[in-house]
């Protein structure tokens, strides 16, 4: 094409979120990193938020793509329309469509896979009404419309797309059916709310799955549903009630219910990935929806069933989609093509300097080391937390090196100090080791590049008490890789800590406190910090401390 289109996406539901596609490139962002929220839903208004933070969205576009799901909001519609041409005027004239979540979810899946062809599995809770769903699917005649989606199976080839299977329910939860429904359940059954469910990942390795009884969940084909058993137990959760609020369960109990939904979970997924293999024929799986973020059973998807390379992105869930709108919006007009994703830090460029903060932070050490780098992993290998902000945020819940909170692996005592101290949250929480991707063998098994953080892998029985911050209860770590190409300035601060210790990994987790979503701006930033016992921020090529040091308590 003679010049790039522009697209807007737009997603409406859960974990609301807005995509601009323009000029060979994204730029994405969470309504919960505006509202400081989290997995805050899509509501009216939306857009002036939007476009306060990413003002280009008030730029001429040619085509706008939104999706909805099951919600109420879709009987909203119109109102939105309505928004969309009082907020967006230079875009009155622009082509509107709207598509299905399913379909959402596999185009923000599918152009970043590093192969083709492949099949395609979506798996969440509760995706379009069937009424609603925009694209072809077998026996939509005979499908009941106030049915939701809750599984779709595609394959790409060189003709396009094509719809294989779709699984529904009719969204009575008395009697629920899927695997999103499965996990979601299990999920507020242990902690209550929702958004909980790598809570549960985390806490399964401390139970025993066997200990309770409850049975493997019925799964065939592409449909999975829940006995009985399991239905009783979400109804009477008072048992498992240790980490809700006023609950009276006990940690035990807890733990074994996590073990035992985590195995019937990855279970009933590796059954259902099994026939996507028989019905498409293909050696290559996309996976995402919801589901596509428990990294455990995505490493069991790659290790235990017949497809040679599994690729999930660093943003399965819901506030993916709208990349997925922006583009199949591409798509439409011509201008789609493949996107193999480098780095996930799609978020707009902060917005104002660090320089700009300081006189309001007396309390604040400014300095800018000549090796910054090198500086940090001295920190680090003192002791401190130190926080990393740089450049466009992470779209997605973890992250990857532009909001971060590092420290020291080999410190047995401090992912206890950090979950305690600064995050506020269970003990259980694991936190993640980022390494550098060329000295992963040494450490980590099986050896692969991670870029996103999306599997786990094994800590080597040798190397477990050199990086105890990092190593899990069972043994295994969720491990992000880097090279200078994806982040530059995180590969040198991990290679200056290598170079000062012998050790090429860092623990690394998100840059956020207590419920709250990953911080956005430099200002979040900078506030954190001066409300948290941590350490040192760098926002290259500055370094900020504090001018009276934090005192460091035990965990």
């Amino acid at each position: 094409m003679a010049e790039w289109p522009t697209v807007i996406g737009i997603n409406r539901t859960q974990d609301a979120s807005v995509c601009l596609a323009r000029e060979h490139s994204l730029v994405s962002i969470q309504k919960e990193r505006l509202t400081r929220r989290k997995h805050h839903w899509g509501r009216l208004g939306d857009l002036a938020l939007y476009t306060e933070r990413i003002p280009a969205l008030r730029e001429p576009a040619d085509l706008i793509v939104e999706c909805y799901s099951s919600d109420p909001e879709i009987a909203n519609m119109p109102e939105y329309q309505r928004e969309l041409s009082d907020v967006l005027p230079a875009s009155r004239n622009a082509r509107r469509l709207q598509i299905s979540h399913h379909l959402s979810h596999l185009y923000a899946t599918f152009p970043f896979a590093p192969f083709r062809p492949a099949a395609v599995l979506i798996i969440d809770c509760a995706g379009s009404h069937l009424r609603d769903v925009t694209e072809a699917f077998p026996d939509r005649s005979e499908a009941a419309p106030d049915h939701v989606e809750t599984s779709s199976l595609y394959r790409r080839g060189p003709e396009g797309y094509e719809c294989l299977d779709k699984q529904s329910w009719s969204m009575d939860w008395s009697e629920p059916q899927g695997l999103g429904a499965f996990y979601f359940l299990l999920s507020r059954t242990l902690f209550g709310g929702e958004g909980n469910e790598g809570k549960v990942m985390g806490l399964a390795p401390y139970g025993n799955p066997a200990k309770l009884g409850l049975p493997p969940l019925n799964a065939g084909g592409g449909a999975v549903r829940i006995p009985p058993e399991w239905n009783e137990v979400f109804r009477h959760f008072e048992r498992y009630g240790h980490f809700v609020p006023g609950g009276t369960g006990d940690f035990a109990d807890s733990a074994d219910l996590a073990a035992a939904g985590q195995l019937a979970f990855e279970e009933a997924l590796l059954s259902t990935a099994r026939w996507a293999h028989e019905v498409t024929g293909s050696t290559t799986l996309c996976f995402a929806g919801g589901t596509a973020l428990n990294c455990v059973a995505n490493s069991r998807l790659l290790a235990e069933t017949p497809f040679t390379e599994v690729f999930v992105s660093p943003f399965p869930h819901d506030g993916g989609t709208a990349v997925g709108c922006a583009l199949y919006g591409l798509d439409q007009l011509g201008a789609f093509e493949s996107m193999p994703l480098v780095h996930d830090f799609l978020g707009p460029t902060p917005d104002i300097a660090v320089l700009d903060l300081a006189p309001d932070a007396p309390d604040l050490l400014l300095e800018m080391p000549d090796d910054l780098p090198a500086h940090l992993a001295g920190l680090l290998g003192e002791g401190a937390v130190v926080g990393l902000f740089q450049g466009g945020s992470e779209l997605g819940p973890r992250a990857l090196g532009n909001r971060s909170l590092l420290a020291d692996p080999r410190d047995d005592q401090v992912r206890d100090w950090i979950n305690e101290h600064i995050k506020g949250r269970e003990s259980f929480r694991p936190l993640a080791p980022v390494a550098l991707l060329d000295r992963i063998a040494d450490y980590f098994t099986p050896a692969m590049a991670v870029p996103f953080m999306q599997f786990t892998v094994e800590v080597r029985p040798e190397q477990r008490a050199s990086v105890p911050a990092v190593t899990h209860v069972d043994g295994t770590a969720r491990l992000q890789t880097v090279t200078a190409d994806e982040n530059p300035f995180l590969y040198a601060v991990i290679a200056a800590f290598a170079h000062r210790t012998g050790v090429p990994i860092l623990l690394n987790t998100s840059l956020n406190g207590p419920g709250e979503p990953i911080v956005e701006t430099v200002r979040e930033a900078v506030a954190f910090f001066r409300g948290s016992p941590m350490d040192a921020l760098a926002v290259p090529p500055f370094l900020l401390r504090k001018r009276t040091p934090p005192r460091r308590t035990a965990a």
